[in-house]
């Protein structure tokens, strides 16, 4: 008879490298372990590879996990994974119960990933946002019984302290071109005449090519020495990266939900972002409005004169920061996710 409340999981193995930190990256350690909290046994398998355009290496050690999983068994794979891997995980649903975990719906920008046949062969799938919940169901008319939604949590944190001007400016973001920085220089140099700093903290790794465009336009801007690059920060030192902020700024071309915003209320810093995917979930409302403002994405004109309204209205500037410490009393815990994702286990393994 199979035991209850065990779990396989297959995540990518740079899961815990702090030079590669990620949403998704975070999101699975956390859940994983608040699994194991709530009375789980959870069987990790890291699986390397260029994961959702994986080699022949990649595929097979994927292969030869997934034959070790015994029969019967909850198989919780994360979503960069299953979107490429249809030959493993479509047949092996056959004797696992397949939970997929759905980060960003990867058949939208890889049109090469067979996502949505895995996704029809799972028993069930867990979604990081309603945004992504719909999305998934337009795309792959999914039986919307059997897709949830886990937003994820956020850790307690003491509330930043501000400064009078607001000029701190904080972005959190891989430098990547998905991720808009191109967008956010370019305004920046829009509103060049007013006080700000603004740090760009996020992994320069990636996408050395959007890298180098940031620094060249910085360059011409001559902004260098108000915007600084500091690279991927973790644990204390990002935390003391939002302490020290008093605006976010996420100019992003597609979030499924927006975890730097979430942990940015939680020191009740507002936010300034792009209106895309899951941001405005993220952001939420909260005593009498949203945390923050947002702009239509690929604009830096829009940003620019956001930017502007911010650094130039001390009123617009008293209020978000009021707006962003009732969000922040309202925000939920890792714990809660991990709790949503335990209740869709226990029902797949029950099955």
């Amino acid at each position: 008879m199979r035991a209850l409340r065990q779990v396989q999981a297959v995540v990518p193995a740079g899961i815990d490298d702090p030079a590669l930190p990620s949403g998704g990256n975070a999101y699975d350690r956390r859940v994983l372990d608040g699994l194991q909290a709530q009375g789980w046994t959870v069987t990790e398998h890291l699986v390397p590879g260029s994961w959702p355009r994986p080699d022949a290496a990649a595929m097979a050690g994927l292969a030869a996990v997934v034959a070790s999983v015994p029969t019967g068994s909850v198989l919780l794979v994360d979503g960069i994974v299953a979107s490429a891997a249809e030959a493993v995980l479509v047949p092996a649903a056959d004797r696992l119960r397949l939970v997929v975990l759905v980060h960003l719906p990867l058949g939208v920008s890889h049109p090469e990933a067979t996502e949505g046949r895995v996704l029809r062969a799972a028993t069930g799938v867990v979604t990081t946002s309603g945004w992504t919940r719909e999305m998934l169901l337009d795309a792959y008319a999914l039986a919307p019984g059997g897709v949830h939604v886990a937003r994820p949590g956020v850790d307690a944190a003491l509330p930043a302290s501000g400064s009078p001007d607001g000029g701190r400016l904080l972005c959190v973001a891989a430098v990547t071109a998905q991720k808009g920085h191109a967008d956010l220089v370019a305004a920046l140099a829009l509103v060049a005449d007013l006080p700000w700093s603004c740090v760009l903290v996020g992994a320069l790794t990636r996408e050395p090519d959007a890298v180098d465009t940031v620094r060249r336009r910085l360059a011409s801007s001559g902004l260098v020495e108000r915007v600084h690059l500091r690279g991927a920060l973790v644990g204390a030192e990002l935390d003391r990266a939002y302490a020290a902020a008093d605006l976010l700024v996420l100019p992003s071309r597609l979030e499924t939900y927006g975890m730097v915003v979430t942990e940015a209320l939680a020191h009740g810093v507002p936010a300034l972002a792009t209106d895309v995917g899951g941001v405005r979930e993220a952001l939420g409302e909260a005593g009498g409005g949203l945390p923050g403002l947002l702009v239509p994405a690929g604009s830096p004109e829009a940003l620019a004169v956001a930017l502007r309204s911010w650094l130039t209205d001390p009123g617009l500037r008293g209020r978000l920061r009021r707006h962003a410490l009732a969000r922040r009393d309202t925000l939920s815990s890792w714990g809660e996710t991990a709790r949503h994702v335990s209740v869709l286990l226990e029902r797949v393994g029950n099955r």
